[in-house]
Parts: C-alpha cells; sequence; structure tokens
C-alpha cells in the first residue's frame, strides 16, 4: 500500500467543508491499507510534504489554494502526484466568468450573464450599464462572486432595488462579480468519474432544498435542510442529455479523475443550462459525488480508492492538466 497525504482545511472561507471532506477521506484510505497522513494546509505545508514524502496527495482543500490551482502548482513542484485536476484545469473552473465564456465559445447552453470588477464600478462607471443589464436579463438576476464555491456571496436581486446590496454581498467575497439570468427550475448535479474507459457520467443528483428557494450554504451542508433525489426522476431524454452536456464539459475544461457539473433544469421548457464545475467537489456526508457513486454501485472506500489509484498511475499533473 501506499503513503498517502490528504491535504485539507487551508485558510478559505470552506475551511469548515474541507475538514470534513479530509477527514472522511482519511477514514477511507486507512480502511483500504494506506499510510494516511492529514495535513491542514498553512504556511508549513512545504517542510509537512517534504517530511513525510508522500506517494500521492488526496487534494480535499476546496475554495482558495485548493480549487484555484494553487496546491497542484506545489505539488508538481515538489513532484508529488494528486488527485483531481491539474493547474489549467482548476484555474479554468474556479473562475466562473471564464468557464463561462469557455461554454458559450464552445455552444454549450450557460445562463446568459456580464461581469464586471470592482474597479470597474469604481472608476469606469460600470454602474451606470446596469438599467441596460437589468433589461437584458430581466429580474430576479443572480449576483454571485466570480470565484469561490459552497453558494458563498450569492444572492438574489429580485428588482432593481436589490441590486447594489447584491453586489456588495459579492464583492465581499472576491474583486470581480458576475451577474446572471435566473433560470426557474430543478437544481441537478452530474458527478463524472475517470476510469479505464475514460470519464463516465453518474446518476443525476437533484437537491430538493426543504423551505428555501435556492440551494444556499445552509442547505448544501447542514443534515437535514435538503432533500436529495438520486437517480433524479427525470424523463430518459433529459438523462442522456444532461450526461451529455456534463461530459462535454469535463472535457472542455480539462477536468480530471473527478468532478461535478451543476445545471438547472428550467422550469417548463426542459431545457438544461450548465452553472459551474467543480473541480475538487466536496466529499462530506451531504456531498452530491459519494450520493451519485452510490447510486452507481460504487461505496465511498472504492470510490476514493479509484481516485487515489488514478493519480497514483498518472504521476505528477503537471500545469498543463
Amino acid at each position: 500500500m501506499s503513503r498517502l497525504a490528504v491535504l485539507k482545511g487551508g485558510r478559505s472561507l470552506e475551511r469548515q467543508v474541507s475538514l470534513r471532506s479530509g477527514g472522511r477521506v482519511e477514514d477511507a484510505l486507512e480502511r483500504l491499507g494506506h499510510e494516511v497522513v492529514g495535513i491542514d494546509v498553512g504556511a508549513d505545508v512545504i517542510e509537512r510534504l517534504r517530511a513525510v514524502s508522500p506517494d500521492a496527495a488526496f487534494v480535499a482543500l476546496h475554495g482558495q489554494d485548493g480549487e484555484d490551482g494553487t496546491i497542484q502548482e506545489l505539488l508538481d513542484v515538489l513532484g508529488i502526484p494528486c488527485t483531481g485536476s491539474g493547474v489549467l484545469a482548476c484555474l479554468r473552473s474556479w473562475d466562473k466568468v471564464l468557464a463561462k465564456h469557455l461554454l458559450a465559445e464552445a455552444g454549450l447552453p450557460t445562463p446568459e450573464f456580464f461581469a464586471f470588477s470592482e474597479t470597474a464600478f469604481e472608476q469606469l462607471g460600470a454602474g451606470e450599464t446596469l438599467p441596460a443589464i437589468e433589461e437584458r436579463l430581466w429580474f430576479p438576476i443572480v449576483v454571485k462572486p466570480a470565484t469561490g464555491g459552497s453558494a458563498l456571496g450569492i444572492k438574489f436581486a429580485r428588482a432593481a432595488a436589490d441590486v447594489p446590496a447584491a453586489l456588495v454581498a459579492a464583492f465581499s467575497y472576491a474583486d470581480r462579480v458576475l451577474l446572471e439570468r435566473h433560470v426557474r427550475g430543478r437544481d441537478l448535479a452530474v458527478s463524472v468519474l475517470d476510469g479505464p474507459d475514460g470519464p463516465t457520467a453518474l446518476p443525476i443528483v437533484e437537491a430538493v432544498p426543504h423551505d428555501e428557494d435556492f440551494y444556499d450554504f445552509e442547505a448544501r451542508y447542514e443534515i437535514g435542510r435538503t432533500r436529495f433525489e438520486c437517480p433524479a426522476r427525470l424523463p430518459s431524454a433529459v438523462t442522456a442529455r444532461a450526461h451529455e452536456i456534463a461530459l462535454r464539459t469535463y472535457d472542455l475544461l480539462g477536468l480530471a479523475d473527478f468532478a461535478r457539473v451543476d445545471l438547472m433544469l428550467e422550469e417548463g421548457s426542459e431545457e438544461l443550462s450548465v452553472l459551474e464545475a467543480n473541480a475538487i467537489p466536496g466529499l462530506t456526508e451531504t456531498s452530491l459525488v459519494p450520493q451519485a457513486a452510490e447510486a452507481a454501485g460504487i461505496g465511498l472506500d472504492d470510490l476514493i480508492g479509484r481516485i487515489v489509484e488514478l493519480a497514483l498511475a498518472r504521476g505528477p499533473v503537471g500545469t498543463s492538466g
């Protein structure tokens, strides 16, 4: 068996979720017989990795440093293979604006959007364009930070009067914001798992929050706040289309090993739209990837074992993947 470092925690706002994901990964790897060293990522991470000298690192580091390609770059410098996507794929999926431009260019459906930096509002008068944006997107408008995950900083602007406060909230998480047409419908997640025959789309999970109309941070991670249906009850044609879109998104962004693509199924039209892709999806008790894997007959230990095997076989990812 191998000596494996599990990278978790860190300094992002998703720290607690990452610690939970990392803890579950550690337990699974120990059950599989590996030597496991958990590392709460901080200023001493390089020193600790050199001291441990692992055969590979399992990246369970959500948010900043884990999903933006930073830790992958450091691991590549050290010559340590790691699970999941490489630097470029992480950068593409971490930056929601970049990801949406790539999706649109490739002809993949994604809600219409506009994006501006804080500097554009402060120094270039971007605020003067808001009436035109509101006319193009209609209300409600979704206002979200351009980077980050777990629905942190995302607000609904149900009318023009709500937009300034929503912008302030989003800018508290990132220096660039995304204003996106709201798609009312069903919140679907398609997990993708690599294997010997290439990536496979797992059964679709539908998240149905209780007493909320938005799948926010609390609904994602507090047990009992959301009902999950897996496989989602969908017409076979919609399932096939969702799988196709997710796999194309996975390929377009260059994702590897496993990832999650979030979609909306529009109410009344059955049109699917890609909201975003997550290169380091959660592995907590309420996370969607383990649920999808379980529905496909893949238990948590098997899932984690497969991901580690892919990393060990590949070696250091490098900066091109």
